[in-house]
């Protein structure tokens, strides 16, 4: 529909808007906050006078729009209401940021300068580029929290508006919203504008699921109204009773949350049991609203029953956003299953405009500067900006989404983990240094593998060993950022003292070779590796996977070097572009393992998503062709993985140089003092090699041992052998063969 008003009408609509924008806060704020934010309107008026939207409206709609999310729905102050009148000035007309430092002063200057990096961002580009971008925009949080909740709240504005955009742009937008801001919008605790992104997100990309979802909840609309009366009626008179100043009102769930719970279940709008709750508001202080809460809750149950499995106490623990209420899912009246939600006026704004309101309460309405402490757990998510881009991102979306689990410590101190934590997760929630050494665990009083998923309200104790340091295989067991970010660090200086040494034994043995140790031998040895750096012909010479044989076998080509010459001259233009690339996809990806144990198994790949090294796969065992390997997105995996889970093997591609394989040695000699330390320390210092089992027994003199350990190759395990030999009372060391 064409944009047909008067700039008369224009104009006065924009005097009703910025009264709209300060509707909440006018009474609150001060003479000065009100002098600062009129400033700003008027400057974003001037600059942004001419430009229009897509939609053919004034551009000067969408800055005071976003300002009034600010204000009313996020609830920050004078400052923030500024920086969003002016964030795109400077971005779309003459202003420069020493301008608006000048009028308005540092703050607002490095708010709106952040918001303009990031809408400098991405365009149309791929993945990675675009995770990277997603990477900038979320390190603005060590600067100023308020960049991204006023980010947020841009993007919003544009969702609401987005009618007016290409479709193509229009599913571009929404995609990017479900998959970044949403996240954000949950993890700060804006749960109605997290609602409100997924709602409009699904609306772009799956409009006719939108649609009919949407018309139901319509249509139930007087049916839910009629509910909420009727069990109102039936606990109103004993909450008055009580003498509580309270309000009962009705929410329905999302559309977002209904489709996924359809999705989850396989059922259809009408088989959604919970599409609203409940939700029980009450007036109190702060000393009393946790017992009245109780109070209220012992009302409620005793006019319906509970169903015990559905208790949520986020009141004694509130949640890591600073959420707190009371969810409990009773019987209702019709036989009806429903969820109430008891919470007092204080909880509920919380829970309404996230950390904004949260430290209002704690710290005064001035101060915003209270979303430091939340930063400050969250920058572990943040740490370490060197890890590839879009598992970066991967990992801070799960950190975002992640269900919250309490942990107590043997002190009976409370540690907040994401849903799924393992053990050695909480190792690294209680310092670094823990997680480095964590040798075992004990859950609840038990000992248990390191890899245990753990569950609200255990208590773990981390038992430390200073001989023991990370191992690959602790990054499939660890699920935080944090501890991800840990070990990966741990292990790349592991890395770096094996590929150390390894440099020094290439050196040595390509001088034995008469071959020069210099920049063009190491480029020719990773090209005929087909690796990607120097630094991986290190490690691998370090870990003893290149071995003598392999390196004569480029010695020997070496000295046909005027044959291959011409060889290469004449294939240069052909074969070297496809052998790069072919080196680029294997350099670290180059062997697929299946199942918890990272067995190597038959397997063949499937046409119908063709999978390449490095691609995230699974194992599908089929019943005459052995395993066949799928794509996690394979058009396929949905119907597999739903109709024959129990055919399901877990897949992945790794690094053959990082591969550990189990060997049985067994070590017979005379029993002598310091005899285990001997063997355990060539194990564990001298060779790089982890044990896995330890059984030594002595009788009369005469000792028999059985080790198991973790080795990366024969020639390794060979060496391990005659080192043990060379011990002191030693007589045979053997490999047992299952």
């Amino acid at each position: 529909m064409a944009y047909t008003v008067t700039i008369e009408e224009e104009n006065k609509e924009i005097a009703s808007l910025y009264k709209e924008m300060l509707r909440d806060t006018y009474q609150t704020l001060s003479k000065e906050n009100k002098i600062l934010i009129r400033k700003a309107f008027d400057l974003a008026v001037t600059a942004h006078k001419g430009q229009r939207r897509k939609s053919g409206e004034p551009y000067i709609y969408h800055p005071i729009a976003v300002a009034s999310i600010v204000a009313n729905e996020i609830g920050l102050g004078a400052n923030s209401i500024a920086a969003a009148l002016l964030h795109d000035v400077v971005e779309d007309t003459d202003y420069t940021f020493a301008d608006l430092e000048e009028l308005f002063g540092e703050t607002i200057a490095k708010i709106v300068n952040g918001l303009t990096k990031i809408s400098r961002m991405s365009k149309d580009q791929d993945v990675s580029i675009q995770a990277e971008n997603y990477r900038k925009m979320l390190l603005t949080l060590h600067d100023d929290v308020r960049v991204i909740l006023i980010k947020i709240a841009d993007r919003l504005h544009n969702m609401q508006t987005l009618d007016s955009m290409r479709p193509e742009k229009q599913i571009k937008i929404a995609s990017e919203t479900i998959f970044i801001y949403a996240p954000l919008a949950h993890r700060l605790g804006l749960y109605n504008i997290k609602t409100e992104l997924e709602d409009l997100s699904l609306k772009y990309t799956e409009p006719e699921v939108y649609k009919d979802i949407s018309n139901s909840i319509s249509e139930s609309k007087e049916e839910q109204k009629e509910y909420i009366i009727g069990f109102t009626n039936i606990i109103k008179e004993s909450l008055d009773q009580e003498g509580f100043e309270y309000s009962i009102k009705g929410r329905s769930k999302s559309i977002h949350s209904i489709r996924k719970k359809m999705l989850n279940q396989g059922v259809s709008f009408d088989e959604v049991y919970d599409k609203f709750a409940i939700r029980i508001n009450y007036k109190s202080d702060k000393k009393n609203e946790k017992f009245d809460a109780w109070k209220i809750y012992s009302i409620v149950t005793d006019h319906f029953n509970p169903n015990p499995k559905r208790l949520r106490d986020w009141i004694t623990q509130p949640k890591s956003t600073g959420y707190e209420s009371l969810h409990i899912t009773v019987m209702g009246p019709k036989g009806k299953w429903v969820e109430v939600q008891i919470r007092s006026c204080r909880m509920d704004e919380i829970a309404e405009k996230g950390y904004a309101a949260h430290f209002k309460y704690k710290h005064g309405n001035e101060s915003e500067s209270g979303l430091e402490i939340w930063l400050n757990k969250l920058r572990e998510s943040l740490e370490n900006p060197d890890t590839n881009a879009v598992e970066f991102v991967e990992q801070f979306k799960l950190n975002l989404y992640a269900k919250e689990i309490y942990i107590f410590t043997p002190n009976g101190d409370i540690k907040s983990l994401p849903k799924g934590a393992t053990a050695l997760d909480f190792a690294f929630a209680i310092h670094t240094e823990v997680g480095m050494h964590c040798r075992a665990a004990k859950v609840n009083g038990k000992l248990v593998q390191l890899s245990k998923a753990l569950k609200s309200g255990d208590q773990v104790e981390i038992i430390t060993a200073t001989t023991q340091k990370p191992k690959q295989a602790w990054l499939d067991i660890v699920k935080t950022a944090r501890a991800k970010s840990k070990i990966k660090n741990a292990l790349k200086e592991d890395q770096k003292k094996i590929a150390n040494e390894g440099k020094e034994v290439l050196s040595r043995k390509l001088r034995h070779l008469k071959i020069k140790f210099n920049e063009n031998t190491i480029n020719e040895l990773v090209n005929f590796f087909k690796l990607k750096t120097s630094f991986d012909l290190f490690y691998r010479m370090g870990n003893g996977s290149i071995d003598n044989i392999q390196l004569k076998k480029y010695a020997s080509q070496k000295s046909n070097a005027l044959v291959n010459f011409f060889k290469n001259k004449i294939k240069r233009s052909t074969a070297a572009s496809v052998d790069t690339q072919s080196n680029e996809v294997t350099a670290k990806y180059d062997m697929l393992v299946f199942g918890k144990s990272e067995e190597k198994l038959k397997y063949s790949f499937t046409k119908c998503c063709s999978p390449i090294p490095g691609d995230q796969v699974f194992g599908f065992i089929a019943i005459n062709d052995g395993i066949k390997v799928h794509k996690h997105n394979c058009p396929n995996a949905v119907s597999l993985q739903s109709n024959y889970a129990y055919r399901i093997i877990a897949a992945k591609w790794i690094d053959s140089s990082q591969q550990g394989y189990k060997a049985k040695l067994n070590i017979t000699g005379i029993d002598n003092i310091g005899l285990v330390n001997d063997i355990t320390r060539i194990i564990s210092k001298n060779l790089h090699v982890n044990i896995h089992e330890l059984n030594i027994s002595g009788n009369e003199g005469f000792f028999q041992g059985k080790i198991t350990v973790h080795i990366n190759n024969n020639k390794q395990l060979n060496n391990l052998i005659q080192q043990i030999k060379r011990i002191d009372g030693i007589e045979k060391v053997e490999r047992v063969h299952n």
